[in-house]
């Protein structure tokens, strides 16, 4: 066995930070307003209370 104790990194995945920062953006269903939703915030507009929400289409 190696001699050297076994490390890990402490420094943390910026991808994973992105990725439960990262907001996408919904259309409501009723009002047609842009509603940006991050990871585990309730479906719901904003604006009405609509719960009916469209994903944009994004550009590749």
């Amino acid at each position: 066995m190696s001699t050297q104790a076994y490390t890990t990194q402490t420094a943390a995945d910026p991808t994973a930070i992105d990725a439960s920062a990262r907001t996408v953006h919904y259309k409501c269903g009723d009002c047609d307003q842009d509603v940006p939703l991050k990871r585990g915030e309730p479906i719901r507009c904003r604006n009405c209370g609509h719960r009916v929400l469209y994903k944009q289409r994004t550009n590749r």
